[in-house]
């Protein structure tokens, strides 16, 4: 079967967890940018609020062809228990009949409030949801932005 794992980091714990899952998995890494460079206020606003109303941030465009993977996995930041604006980008570019694998990464926070919602995009798209979770990870207080 094969795997992609596509992910946006905006302080590198993301990163971290899709490089650990791609190795697991012998899977195709691949990072999504977004277009535009965010600051650290601009990932909570309008970051956030865009997150809570599953808006899109423009990204740049990945070099794999989805169609081509069998199993796509998907991960981003939690920001105010939403994923990130850059995955509703990601989702919108998933093709039909594929497995998908979510993983949301925060210090602190979870995705109970955004859980069902973000479930459904994916049903949406006529893919399969063959995991999801919520994924813990160390805060680190001056970390640098990946």
């Amino acid at each position: 079967m094969k795997t992609i794992v596509l992910y946006y980091s905006f302080g590198g714990s993301t990163k971290a967890e899709a490089e650990r899952i791609a190795a697991e998995n012998d899977a195709v890494l691949c990072r999504v940018e977004e277009t535009k460079n965010r600051s650290l206020l601009s990932a909570f606003v309008p970051g956030a609020p865009n997150s809570m109303n599953r808006k899109a941030s423009e990204i740049k465009q990945i070099e794999q062809d989805l169609n081509s993977f069998d199993r796509i996995i998907i991960g981003c930041p939690i920001w105010g228990g939403y994923p990130a604006p850059a995955f509703n980008a990601i989702v919108e570019m998933l093709p039909r009949d594929k497995e998908v694998e979510l993983f949301f990464c925060s210090g602190g926070g979870d995705t109970h409030k955004s859980s069902q919602g973000t479930k459904d995009l994916i049903f949406k798209k006529g893919c399969k949801l063959i995991s999801y979770r919520d994924v813990k990870t160390e805060k680190s207080p001056g970390k640098a932005r990946e």
